[in-house]
């Protein structure tokens, strides 16, 4: 049986991304290597105030390392203290927000958007991802598009996190699956 050709995307479609939503992306790059991404990582207030000045919304005390990586500022929502640690993917082409005192640590991939396999262009399909107040993503756990973490939830290092994790519930593995009540 031959092997099927493999998916090749149209070069000929359109971008799912505006002229202006491209500038601007073009700007907070410019940003992001000029200003962000050099600032020492104790000056939170630094990056908090590039992040606003492209439409991010954010509370006070939030922490932003200067690893993370941002894909759209404007699309960002973090509350009160809230900590994206170092080396965070967030892939917002949906809204990413992120609860008051909930941390999103080292190296986990927030990624807000996927592609709709079942049709041959592959159209982006942008979903947001909440992750409620005092919730806790662990090092390298993945958050995929449309997903709701509840407050205070967990999701264990490396975890896979393609449905919704309930309040106050410890999940983990690969699909993430609760495990235990948290406290």
């Amino acid at each position: 049986m031959p092997t099927p050709e493999p998916h090749r995307m149209d070069p000929d479609q359109p971008s799912p991304h505006s002229a202006a939503n491209k500038a601007a992306r073009l700007l907070w790059a410019v940003a992001y290597h000029g200003v962000f991404r050099w600032t020492p990582p104790p000056l939170h207030g630094v990056r908090r105030a590039v992040l606003r000045l492209f439409g991010a919304r954010i509370g006070s005390g939030a922490y932003v390392h200067p690893s993370v990586r941002i894909w759209a500022p404007w699309n960002l929502r973090l509350g009160a203290q809230a900590c994206l640690g170092p080396g965070v993917e967030c892939y917002n082409v949906a809204t990413v927000s992120v609860g008051a005192r909930s941390t999103v640590s080292q190296r986990a991939t927030l990624c807000a958007a996927t592609h709709d396999h079942r049709d041959a262009r592959m159209p982006l399909v942008p979903r947001p991802i909440a992750i409620g107040p005092e919730a806790w993503i662990a090092m390298e756990a993945f958050i995929g598009p449309g997903v709701r973490v509840g407050a205070r939830a967990v999701v264990g290092a490396r975890a896979v996190a393609v449905r919704d994790v309930p309040a106050g519930w410890v999940a983990a593995g690969n699909p993430c699956r609760p495990v235990r009540r948290r406290w």
